[in-house]
């Protein structure tokens, strides 16, 4: 990137991997940053820091990655640490830096190395949902002192979700085979069926930490089942080890395993097809062997592993049933972490929920890139000092009451019309009569987000709407509508002028026109 580029960063922590990704104010799509000696691929950072003492040099990444074999890396090597905090309760072995301490000092450090031609104008975070709350607290502690004025939090399935375009509401099952770990849940993700869309919460705003006195509500994606085990990727790179030599603890024959492990994942790989792996027998002896896609598939029956999958298949599916969601509940099964590759497993997995649509996003970044899209870096041009409301008749309680459109701290222009279904309110109604209010202007002042931004926004509790003294406008029909029939359909916008104007069409998609309501000031 030769040119300066403004924009927002999105972190995704991972217990193996950690993924930072970049969208540019103006740009559509996000790219994967790479930086020399951390980063294992654009993007891919390994989830690991060695440290041996504030005088000496710390390294992450690939650069620790290399220092996983040297003399006491018991001590000064450090992985599976998010984990730990999210699990404070887990004992971890005996190491320099605590669980915390190696997370902070991964974070700043990979902060610190930032390319210096992204200027980063927000932040965007990822967080466990069943940890969210203690995960979260320690985000906030450890951004107090970052050089960034916007700092916003999304919990992970929401974000994997929305990174592959699920239907908002919808309940879905994240299968995610890392690498230490097996995590099987079944989520429902917030929105849909009228209700808001997901958006990522607000932890710093303008400088300063807003996440204690800010009224915003966290809105995670809801648990409906979860299951998992310490069994992952790692576990399978040690079986292709000892499959060849039984009982090796060589690190040096664990990356060597795994990344033939990879290979063999590959779709276009024949099973037959043979690869030689050497494997170290003593410190500079190594000897051949050959591997196979059929001969991986034999380790992984050999040590039950489609048995331990089915064993927690069923338990999820189990609790989720109790919970009233049964399996022709769900919209997809998602496939998140490496693991989740392996043609052996994708193809059980297949079988065994058959008749649901499978996706299968990059495994490590999707939620990274949905993180990026609950944050769109769109242009601020101003805020709404005060609400905006249509007047609507209440059939059942026999009087009008205000139904809002737009919000006090909403951007305008508006990104996208508000749209909004009205019913006919008495016999053969042909005339519907647009009358607007608007709320104080005078209010305490909140920190909400719109379209995924954060903005300043006045307290939104029960207030006071005052008609607009601008002569209302009436929508003609054809043909007369029955009480409580859905007979009109608008779409709400503020332009560039800050004028508010309404689309209108009848029930049936007719075009009824476009209406200037008037200056929303």
């Amino acid at each position: 990137m030769e040119n300066i580029s403004s924009g927002t960063i999105a972190l995704d922590l991972g217990n193996t991997n950690t993924v930072i990704a970049f969208q540019g104010e103006k740009d559509r799509d996000s790219v994967l940053i790479e930086i020399p000696g951390i980063t294992s691929s654009p993007g891919i950072i390994p989830t690991v820091i060695w440290f041996e003492g504030e005088e000496k040099i710390t390294k992450i990444g690939v650069s620790a990655l290399k220092n996983k074999n040297f003399s006491n890396s018991e001590i000064y090597y450090h992985s599976n640490f998010k984990r730990l905090i999210g699990n404070p309760l887990e004992k971890q072995k005996k190491k320099l830096l605590s669980p915390i301490e190696s997370g902070e000092k991964f974070f700043k450090m990979l902060w610190d190395n930032i390319p210096k031609e992204l200027n980063i104008k927000r932040l965007v975070l990822t967080a466990p949902i069943e940890t969210y709350k203690g995960y979260r607290n320690w985000l906030i502690n450890l951004c107090e002192d970052l050089p960034i004025n916007e700092i916003a939090l999304v919990d992970e399935p929401t974000a994997a979700g929305i990174g592959i375009n699920v239907p908002l509401g919808s309940k879905i099952m994240v299968i995610d085979i890392g690498g230490s770990t097996i995590d099987m849940s079944v989520i429902k993700t917030q929105g849909g069926e009228g209700k808001s869309t997901p958006i990522a919460e607000l932890l710093k705003f303008q400088g300063k930490n807003v996440s204690a006195i800010s009224k915003q509500k966290i809105r995670c994606a809801e648990i409906i089942s979860k299951t998992g085990s310490k069994i992952g990727g790692k576990d399978i790179d040690q079986w292709i080890v000892n499959y060849f030599l039984p009982s090796n603890q060589d690190e040096r024959n664990l990356s060597i395993a795994e990344k033939l492990k990879c290979k063999l994942s590959a779709p276009e790989i024949k099973p037959e097809s043979k690869y030689v792996i050497s494997l170290f027998t003593a410190a500079h002896d190594e000897k051949e062997f050959f591997m196979s896609k059929e001969i991986l598939e034999n380790i992984l029956l050999e040590n039950n592993l489609l048995s331990h999958l089915k064993s927690l298949l069923k338990d999820l599916l189990n609790e989720a049933r109790g919970k009233f969601c049964k399996k022709d509940d769900l919209y997809s099964v998602i496939f998140v972490g490496g693991g989740t590759q392996i043609p052996l497993i994708k193809e059980w997995i297949s079988n065994e929920l058959s008749g649901i649509q499978i996706q299968t996003p990059p495994p490590i970044e999707s939620i990274a890139v949905g993180a990026l899209a609950m944050t769109p870096g769109v242009k601020i041009k101003d805020i709404l000092t005060k609400s905006i409301s249509i007047r609507l008749f209440n059939k059942r309680e026999q009087k009008h009451f205000w139904h809002p459109i737009f919000f006090k701290g909403q951007t305008w222009p508006t990104e996208k019309p508000f749209e909004l279904i009205i019913q006919a309110s008495k016999e053969n109604q042909k005339i519907f009569e647009i009358i607007i209010g608007e709320s104080a202007t005078k209010r305490d002042f909140d920190v909400i987000f719109e379209n995924g931004l954060p903005k300043l926004s006045e307290f939104q509790g029960e207030e006071e709407v005052f008609r607009w003294n601008k002569k209302p406008l009436n929508i003609c029909l054809e043909n007369g509508c029955k009480p409580g029939e859905d007979s009109l359909k608008i779409y709400f916008s503020i332009k560039d002028d800050s004028s508010l104007y309404i689309r209108c069409l009848d029930i049936n998609k007719k075009e009824l026109g476009e209406f200037n309501l008037g200056n929303i000031f």
